[in-house]
């Protein structure tokens, strides 16, 4: 499963790039507004930072909006991915772009009909939210599972990003189902390294190692 970062801070993506663990990074206005940079030269400088896909999205509803949006930012760098809602005009320009060549990103999916009209628009990505499904009592990693076995059924290529990951577990249950990436804050990524029995096992090599008055080099 790949590993993309949600966010627009640039020290936490290269930190995590120099781990060998990211793949790519998703960011969206919101997430650009609170890193407080321009938005165009935050992408720019992201996509120079992870050669993997930046999802870089559209603000307009209607699609000759974002056909003219889409063209300044795949105009960035070669790894940008454009980001559209799922809605006819979003994914009528995903139509456009992908059999242009461009990767696209369909995001707020929040059911496995919405994820199937993305694949038969040619989506590189689907983006279903699990963490705001978890919110109002419906458990979003179900809607993964549906998700994975109706793209499985008719060997869609499009891959399932599981966006709105809010903590480790989410993590797990995507990779469990199969899901193709995850994306999620630097935060939730760093909590995957944790665990008290690590820690144990860390202090009592320690303990032992300061014991016997040797050192390295």
């Amino acid at each position: 499963m790949k590993f993309f970062a949600d966010t627009a801070d640039l020290a936490d993506i290269r930190e995590l790039m120099d781990t060998g663990l990211l793949d790519g990074v998703t960011t969206n206005p919101s997430l650009v507004r609170k890193a407080g940079g321009d938005f165009i030269e935050t992408v720019r400088e992201i996509a120079a930072i992870c050669p993997g896909p930046v999802s870089a999205e559209v603000v307009a509803l209607d699609h000759e909006g974002m056909m003219r949006e889409a063209e300044v930012l795949r105009k960035i760098a070669d790894n940008i991915a454009i980001k559209v809602p799922l809605t006819l005009d979003g994914l009528k320009t995903c139509k456009a772009l992908t059999s242009d060549g461009t990767m696209v990103n369909v995001t707020l999916c929040f059911s496995a009909n919405q994820a199937l009209l993305a694949a038969k628009a040619g989506a590189t990505f689907i983006s279903p939210f699990v963490g705001r499904h978890d919110d109002v009592g419906y458990p979003g990693m179900e809607l993964i599972a549906d998700i994975r076995i109706i793209y499985d059924n008719y060997d869609f290529g499009t891959e399932i990003l599981v966006a709105s990951v809010r903590n480790p577990i989410h993590v797990h249950e995507s990779a469990k189902l199969g899901a193709d990436v995850m994306t999620a804050p630097p935060a939730v990524i760093k909590q995957l390294f944790n665990h008290p029995l690590t820690d144990k096992g860390i202090a009592a090599f320690l303990k032992d190692w300061e014991a016997t008055g040797q050192k390295i080099g």
